[in-house]
């Protein structure tokens, strides 16, 4: 029950009604009795009220504006002064048609009309009985309508649960005068004088806070036990809020009783710290912390660490040098995101898209990424996978890491930790230190304003270990799901959840990577592109960017693909694509002196424009030895960046059976040469070779480019083929290649970096590969269009390899053995 108003119908001034409590007569069963009894008119005029409901016997005050309805009042004050009063579906309507109003309302009776100061009329009306509209029978130049008495259910006189309702009503009505600091005490003494308990529904539901609709309903419940319960319900929830009010009020009033003790307080010891130190008072800047504190979200434990250390600093002289610590620190406190998240937008498609239009290829990457998001929207608790991509330079792991962020909706945070040799970068130094400060996940994690950010660990295969620690070991908490949503730095001193932060690491060798760390983070291969990949990434992404950042626009310099395809394969040699981003650059700048200088260039580049800009060829395509010579054989290679193709040459020399290995190899591949040589005297017979010859020949097995350093297990297949083929003197074929580890029983074994490669093959023109049989699978992962030319021998044993790789006739100028 709210305070008490008159309402009106065309403004929103709004007159207290209290001191008019008089004009609310006190209806008794016995008038009650006569309004039943009075017979209705089939006709009335029809009165709409903007913002209230009138219900039968409550006499409330109205203001009228509009023209339409100053006549109805003053036609009816005329005549016989009964009106049928309706409510407005929207109080915002100023001409309202016959739609716009319910067609349930109350026959009013006017008591009296003013004339106000301000041109408006007011009127005072009671209710009588609850009508409803059968026909609007004209709207000009006010509403009149048909009507019929709509009758109204009334329990039994001795019906206990009726009269609970009632007394529930009075007693509510009561409880709620009582708190209600807007309702004069006076209103006590109307309810406890009503007598009609029809009366006492209608006048509570008149005067309670509630919207029209809400009023509304509650007129056009016909049974009298039904509204009464209606209106209890209301009233309940009604106390409810004031209830909940007046203990907001309390605890406020309180709350400021406490501030202002604690605001003397503090007035009192800045004037005792700035007596003992002489200096600046430190009381503005704490009290701004605090006020910062009290917007943060973190937890209870949180909040009660800040709050003592702030206490701390309060007490601290601020000419100490541990005071500027204290201030970091805490500054540090409130800078930080805690439980700030952005929301995730969990848009599959939209991520594709967005993939798709920052990296061309790397299809198998691009589905699991997609994957991995999936898995994330449907666990929804957005705990984050560990993600490494694992290639060679250039291919796009950085970047994939800043499309994924735009994909999610999440910041972007990139932390390179190439050469970090202190422990400390990552957990932080303990605040106890002069020029202590939080590590650098905690840094990244302020500047990025959200604690689940996509993270981007750039190059975790190059982290070192230097006197200050072991950063790789201290990675293992950060990057452990199961571990880092209390990742503890020391300078904060307080466990941080990293748990909602999507960790994506970068490397270019899993080598080096620790492996308890390795095994806390799916592996993700991104490996290099094909010549036709290449094509398109310089086309659609590299000159683009490379004329944008120089000035020019597409109009400038066109490179087609022809000539795109002449400087992959002439001036670069690599998995990635920053060569050719290079190449690309120079070509870009060509173009653009030619137009700062006015000279004349041609716009679409020709092969004979690459040559002038880049010079000639530097890497022409790798060229098979000769093949008329017995002991050269081609292997396939897996470099860190990428694939490449790898000689291997064999010559014997007369001495005493002594094995020469040069070419700068690493311990594994020289015990791969060791092993096929065993392997041939073991086997000796099978291959026709006299066993008197390994005693009176050396043999000297050569990898070219000395300088460049080699090692690995893929190239047991290649050395045994060319030992075979130097002891035998059979040449090996044309265009074949191979890869693969062999045992001393002569057993091919699987070998990795299979499509590196492969594209290595294919660059160099090759056209048959010999494989293991399990790397099969590896080959059944690369795109069929990237194989076009290519016959794969797929082999078990070595007896298989010599028989597809090795000639039956011998080189011309065979030796003989």
């Amino acid at each position: 029950m709210g305070k008490r108003n008159f309402i009106e119908l065309d403004s929103l001034s709004l007159q207290d009604f209290d001191e008019n409590s008089e004009l609310i007569p006190l209806m008794t069963p016995e008038d009650e009795e006569l309004i039943n009894n009075e017979t209705l008119p089939e006709t009335l005029p029809i009165l709409p009220l903007r913002n209230t409901v009138l219900f039968p016997g409550v006499v409330i005050p109205i203001t009228a504006g509009r023209d339409a309805s100053i006549k109805l009042i003053n036609d009816a004050n005329k005549g016989g002064k009964v009106i049928g009063v309706v409510s407005q579906k929207d109080e915002s309507v100023e001409n309202p048609s016959a739609d716009d109003i319910y067609k349930i309302g109350t026959v009013a009776r006017i008591l009296k009309v003013l004339k106000m100061p301000d041109g408006n009329t007011t009127v005072i009306i009671q209710g009588k009985k609850r009508f409803t509209i059968d026909e609007i029978t004209s709207e000009q130049p006010y509403f009149t309508a048909k009507i019929s008495n709509l009758s109204e259910t009334k329990p039994e006189a001795k019906n206990e649960e009726f009269t609970a309702i009632i007394d529930s009503i009075k007693d509510l009505s009561l409880e709620i005068i009582k708190e209600s600091p807007n309702i004069p005490t006076e209103a006590t003494f109307a309810i406890k004088n009503i007598e009609s308990n029809s009366f006492l529904v209608n006048f509570v539901s008149s005067n309670m806070n509630l919207k029209v609709e809400e009023k509304q309903k509650l007129l056009v419940i016909n049974d009298l036990k039904e509204r009464a319960l209606a209106t209890l319900k209301y009233m309940n929830m009604e106390y409810q809020k004031l209830e909940l009010k007046n203990d907001i009020q309390s605890k406020v009033q309180s709350d400021m009783n406490q501030q202002q003790r604690e605001y003397f307080l503090q007035q009192q010891m800045k004037t005792i710290q700035e007596e003992l130190g002489g200096g600046v008072s430190s009381g503005q800047e704490i009290e701004e912390m605090r006020e910062r504190a009290k917007s943060k979200k973190w937890d209870d434990k949180v909040k009660e660490h800040f709050d003592k250390e702030l206490s701390k600093m309060q007490r601290m002289n601020p000419q100490v040098a541990e005071y500027s610590i204290q201030r970091n620190y805490l500054d540090l406190f409130l800078d930080l995101p805690w439980n700030e998240y952005s929301k995730d937008k969990f848009d599959l498609k939209r991520a594709m898209k967005i993939l798709d239009r920052d990296h061309f290829g790397l299809d198998d990457v691009k589905k699991r990424i997609i994957e991995y998001l999936a898995v994330l929207k449907l666990r929804n608790d957005m705990k984050s996978p560990i993600l490494c991509l694992y290639g060679p330079p250039g291919v796009g792991k950085t970047s994939l890491g800043k499309s994924i962020a735009e994909a999610l909706g999440r910041e972007y945070v990139r932390m390179s930790l190439g050469g970090l040799r202190d422990e400390a970068e990552i957990r932080g130094h303990r605040k106890t230190y002069i020029g202590a400060m939080p590590g650098r996940i905690i840094q990244n994690l302020k500047k990025a304003g959200t604690s689940n950010p996509v993270f981007v660990l750039d190059e975790i295969d190059k982290l070192s270990t230097g006197s200050q620690g072991d950063p790789s070991s201290a990675m293992l908490e950060v990057l452990d799901p199961e571990q880092n949503s209390e990742f503890h730095d020391n300078f904060l001193e307080m466990g941080y959840d990293l748990s909602k932060v999507m960790f994506i690491a970068t490397s270019n060798s899993l080598n080096t990577i620790q492996p308890a760390l390795r095994d806390r983070m799916e592996i993700i291969n991104v490996t290099g592109y094909t010549i036709e990949e290449k094509v398109e990434i310089g086309k659609r992404h590299l000159l683009p960017k490379q004329l944008k950042e120089h000035g020019l626009d597409d109009t400038s310099l066109k490179i087609a693909k022809p000539q795109l395809e002449k400087i992959v394969e002439g001036y670069t040699r690599e998995s990635g694509v920053r060569g050719l981003d290079k190449q690309i650059a120079k070509m870009v700048r060509h173009a653009a002196k030619n137009i700062a200088m006015e000279d004349d260039y041609n716009i679409k580049v020709t092969n004979e424009d690459v040559i002038d800009v880049l010079g000639s060829p530097r890497l022409e395509r790798d060229k098979y030895e000769n093949n008329n010579v017995a002991g050269v054989v081609t292997g396939l290679a897996w470099t860190r960046v990428g694939g490449d193709i790898l000689f291997i040459e064999s010559i014997l020399s007369k001495g005493k059976g002594n094995l020469t290995i040069t070419g700068n190899l690493g311990k594994v591949m020289k015990e791969s040469a060791t092993i096929a040589m065993e392997y041939i005297k073991a086997n000796a017979d099978e291959f026709g070779i006299k066993p008197e010859v390994f005693e009176k020949y050396n043999v000297h097995i050569h990898v070219p480019e000395g300088a460049t350093p080699k090692d690995g297990p893929s190239a047991g297949v290649t050395m045994l083929t060319s030992l075979v083929s130097l002891f035998t003197q059979r040449k090996v074929k044309k265009s074949i290649a191979m890869t693969g580890e062999i045992t001393l029983r002569g057993k091919v074994l699987p070998v990795g970096g299979i499509k590196e490669k492969i594209l290595a093959a294919k660059r160099a023109r090759i056209k048959e590969i010999l494989l293991c049989e399990d790397n099969k699978r590896d080959i059944d992962e690369i795109k069929p269009e990237y194989l076009k030319g290519l016959t794969f021998h797929y082999v078990r044993d070595m007896s298989e390899v010599l028989h597809l790789a090795l000639t039956k006739q011998k080189v011309a100028n065979a030796k003989t053995l």
